[in-house]
């Protein structure tokens, strides 16, 4: 239930929605207890039966409506989009855009990616047949991230769903209002489906903390990697499996082959967009010294020609979480103090609840600046001497969530080299927007994949099933009716079929 008052609500039994960028109340949130989030897991859990059974071209129905419905009511959801989350209206589109092709990717191919395969049962078991079938897990529990509050958690809810799961969702407590419009358009566009298929809980940390340990049959989680640590110490005590989908520190490789002017393009909005709010966005940038200059003049002339607000030419919004605004301070400080030169911004960029762009040349390798997640609208440049340079530093990072690489010759050699979970060549975040590529990261950047088909099989448990066709006489091999001269026989086929091979 939500309620539209204006007045902030208690903290210990209600969530205030506020505008970032004003500090207007959007509506109050009853928080969820334990009791609460045990009660919504047991409603999913009896709709699971009905969902589950369902084929897959039924479901695929339930969703596809779920998307018109989406889109029927677009007009209002990005309205509370911009207010709830800060982003410009265009941008809060094309985030619902890029959610309505992966609800459409995930519905209309969960039957060929999930549907039961046939599989060869060998020589010795030619008796048998045998498949793998995939089965539903049951209650997914998702805690979504404010930064993409539609985009990011459908990867898990929009795939769950479509591989026959119900979906408990907590939103970030900072865009609770844009959970809650989503799952009720789905329920508004799937009226003859039971009240649990996809419900939403709300509250802060010990709402989620409740859901990890409420019996779900996988917890999918975006956030903080330190959070996500968390949450997997505390699903480990009931084994419960978990997709984790944790920060980034993007690097850019811009080699000395590159088109300058579509990398400095490209830099200027992955760094910026969504006021740098994005875990794929582009944090670090490797620049070969050949094209250095012309490279960080160019950036620097696109970003003074933009900056934040809340009005309608706004580039970008202001910052969501409060919190963070002292952290990209205390970045740029650090970057400072550690040999980087500011050639856009600085310090005085900081105008909470806004930032301006800040590029920063340089700076050393060892600064919080450029080893950890900065999330706000800054890029640190650095001149390396070649791509073997640029290839080492952008792999030194203890994350790896994704990347990108400009060059005209080499580019796919040059990312076949990263260690990432995605990347794009000459652009950036190309593989977010392609529902048929997965997504997610390695080291800090997580565990487990969002999207294509490794994202609807992260949301199904593979059922072997092996069926004797027929006897053979004496081949008995799984009982103490083998015969002598059966295991003589093997002796001599074991050599010939598997012995030859020097």
């Amino acid at each position: 239930m939500t309620s539209t008052d204006t007045k902030p609500a208690d903290h210990d039994t209600a969530l205030t929605s506020v505008n970032p960028a004003t500090g207007e109340v959007i509506a109050t949130h009853p928080i969820a207890d334990e009791d609460a989030v045990r009660a919504a897991v047991a409603k999913a859990r009896a709709a699971a039966a009905t969902w589950g059974a369902l084929s897959y071209d039924e479901r695929k129905t339930h969703l596809l409506r779920w998307s018109s419905q989406l889109v029927a009511d677009s007009d209002e959801f990005c309205q509370l989009i911009h207010a709830e989350n800060g982003k410009p209206l265009d941008d809060a589109f094309l985030e619902l855009m890029l959610a309505l092709e992966h609800i459409a990717w995930a519905a209309k191919n969960a039957k060929k990616v999930l549907s039961p395969k046939k599989v060869s049962p060998g020589a010795f078991m030619s008796n048998f047949a045998a498949r793998v079938e995939q089965r539903p897990l049951g209650v997914v529990g998702v805690i979504g991230p404010w930064n993409y509050p539609v985009y990011t958690p459908n990867g898990s809810i929009g795939y769950a769903l479509a591989a026959g799961n119900t979906v408990v969702f907590k939103p970030s407590e900072y865009s609770t209002s844009i959970g809650n419009f989503l799952a009720a358009a789905f329920a508004k566009a799937n009226p003859d489906l039971p009240e649990g298929v996809f419900i939403t809980i709300n509250g802060y940390g010990a709402t989620g903390a409740a859901l990890v340990k409420s019996g779900v049959d996988k917890l999918a989680f975006t956030g903080s990697t330190a959070t996500g640590k968390r949450i997997m110490a505390a699903a480990a005590e009931n084994l419960t499996p978990v997709l984790l989908e944790c920060g980034g520190k993007d690097a850019v490789i811009v080699a000395g082959d590159a088109n300058v002017k579509a990398a400095a393009d490209a830099v200027a909005w992955g760094a910026t967009a969504n006021s740098g709010q994005t875990c794929a966005g582009v944090e670090r940038v490797y620049v070969d010294r050949s094209v250095r200059d012309e490279f960080v003049a160019e950036v620097k002339k696109i970003l003074e020609k933009i900056g934040p607000g809340s009005g309608a030419e706004a580039a970008y919004g202001p910052m969501t979480m409060p919190s963070q605004v002292d952290i990209v301070r205390r970045h740029i400080e650090s970057a400072l103090k550690n040999g980087g030169t500011a050639v856009l911004g600085g310090p005085e960029s900081v105008k909470a609840p806004f930032i301006e762009p800040v590029v920063l040349v340089d700076v050393d390798e060892k600064s919080e600046a450029v080893q950890e997640e900065t999330f706000g609208p800054t890029v640190t440049i650095r001149t390396v001497d070649g791509v073997d340079e640029a290839v080492e530093l952008a792999n030194s990072s203890k994350y790896g969530l994704s990347s990108a690489v400009y060059s005209k010759k080499n580019g796919l050699e040059i990312a076949r080299r990263l260690h990432v979970g995605a990347t794009s060549v000459n652009s950036v975040l190309a593989f977010a927007a392609i529902p048929g590529l997965p997504f997610g990261g390695v080291g800090d950047s997580g565990i487990g994949r969002i999207h294509g088909e490794p994202g609807l099989r992260e949301f199904a448990r593979p059922h072997s099933i092996a069926v004797q066709r027929f006897a053979i006489p004496g081949m008995a091999l799984l009982s103490y009716s083998r015969t002598q001269s059966t295991m003589k026989l093997l002796r001599k086929l074991v050599p010939f079929i598997h012995g030859r091979h020097k």
